[in-house]
């Protein structure tokens, strides 16, 4: 069966994924002699940066989501469907997908990451990993059904375990979730839970390297574990999590911590499709691709952002898994085909760092801009202009700012809701891979 499109006698690009490599390569093609076609598992794309905020409850998730649909709608030469994608036929330049084939003449594979957890089945049943908006408020659910659970026990053995939060790596994500975990517990939660005794809640942020954002500066990652432990977070490093049962987290080293809730920011992989396994690189699950974006071993399939794998002279393991680089070689992308179509060559990509940034909490984040160093407030309002600059809608930017305001001057955050209550997965469970 053949998926619904609109027929076109013009070259068909296929993007799959709406991630912002993908929505970068839809749009520096809005001019040209194409069909676009998008297609998607979810019909909006994500702020995947401020995920944690949704998490903790500083923000609702319709804030850092913005409609695919309402994105494109004045770019004519724009179809998106909403499926998901099973596998590729380069051989008969098509796509499997669970609303049909669909034909393409060029394919842009824009699939993102999902978190990694290293072959550890325990750790995966019972953990919880960050990369979407439904995992997000699954977390925020858990954490507040286990603060209601804690308040009807009134064992301090059971009210230590259900307040023990572990967050696994210490890159930025794991970073600002500790952080912001520590700041519920010093500003929101005491007037919400005011008969439990949060000195039994413990934050533990637990890095398998010898420092936290290993990616950043060693100025960097010293003053943010400065601020991590002056908000109270245990910063353990050198340390490697092997298990995780749902109540006891274990070390290589056999130390053991009672906590009922794990974040697993430890690690992401290239969420790969079926169907071109030899161009594969297996460790980070990436596609291995040219200077061009272009997959290697077939001239028309072509990979953006965290899935592409480009090793370079400056990048021998491939480039960073974030979103600068996604956004980057997406709009160079695009007008490379732009440009082929024209009959000009392909030019290589070439990344350029515009710096890095984490935040650990109030007036606290740290920013590295080349040799440049700031700390602080300034970092962290940095942080700010930055997040809300790249904000998909103005009606977004204004929600979150808005937020962040209210938030800074009442120490309060809105949205501590158990919408839907979380249910661990079912060991027997797998996982369904889809695009997006």
């Amino acid at each position: 069966m053949k998926a619904n499109l609109p027929n076109t006698d013009l070259p068909r690009v296929v993007v799959i994924g709406g991630g912002y490599g993908g929505i970068t390569v839809a749009q520096a093609l809005r001019k040209a002699p194409v069909q676009v076609v998008m297609i998607d598992k979810n019909n909006y794309h994500t702020f995947q940066p401020l995920l944690y905020q949704v998490a903790s409850g500083g923000l609702e998730p319709d804030s850092i989501a913005f409609p695919l649909r309402k994105m494109f709608a004045k770019q004519k030469n724009f179809t998106f469907r909403w499926a998901e994608v099973d596998r590729v036929h380069p051989d008969k330049k098509c796509i499997e997908t669970s609303i049909g084939t669909i034909n393409y003449d060029y394919l842009v594979i824009a699939t993102g990451s999902k978190t990694n957890f290293f072959g550890n089945k325990e750790i995966e049943t019972n953990a919880l990993g960050m990369k979407s908006i439904p995992e997000s408020l699954d977390l925020r659910s858990l954490i507040l059904q286990n603060f209601e659970e804690a308040h009807d026990h009134q064992s301090t053995e059971v009210q230590d375990r259900l307040m023990g939060f572990v967050v696994v790596g210490g890159g930025p994500t794991g970073v600002e979730t500790a952080g912001a975990l520590a700041e519920l517990k010093a500003h929101v939660l005491p007037s919400d839970y005011p008969d439990l005794d949060l000195d039994l809640m413990d934050i533990h942020l637990i890095e398998a390297g010898g420092r936290i954002l290993k990616g950043m500066s060693e100025n960097s990652s010293q003053d943010a574990l400065r601020s991590l432990e002056k908000l109270g977070v245990s910063v353990h490093l050198n340390t490697l999590v092997t298990s995780f049962d749902g109540s006891v987290v274990e070390t290589k080293s056999g130390e053991k911590i009672d906590a009922s809730t794990v974040i697993w920011a430890a690690g992401v992989q290239g969420a790969a499709i079926d169907g071109l396994e030899e161009a594969i690189e297996q460790r980070p699950n990436r596609l291995k691709v040219d200077k061009y974006n272009r997959v290697e071993g077939y001239e028309d399939v072509f990979a953006v952002g965290d899935i592409a794998l480009m090793q370079t002279e400056e990048y021998e393991r491939g480039h960073p898994m974030v979103a600068p680089v996604a956004m980057q070689m997406g709009e160079h992308l695009g007008k490379n085909l732009a440009q082929m179509f024209k009959g000009a060559p392909l030019k290589p990509f070439r990344y350029f760092d515009k710096g890095s940034m984490a935040t650990i909490g109030r007036n606290k984040a740290v920013l590295d801009l080349g040799k440049l160093h700031l700390r602080g407030i300034v970092a962290w309002l940095g942080w700010m202009f930055v997040h809300i600059f790249y904000l998909i809608g103005f009606r977004n930017k204004v929600v979150v700012f808005v937020n962040w305001v209210w938030s800074y001057f009442t120490y309060d955050k809105g949205t501590r809701l158990i919408i839907r209550p979380y249910k661990r997965k079912d060991k027997n469970s797998k996982e369904k891979v889809a695009a997006g």
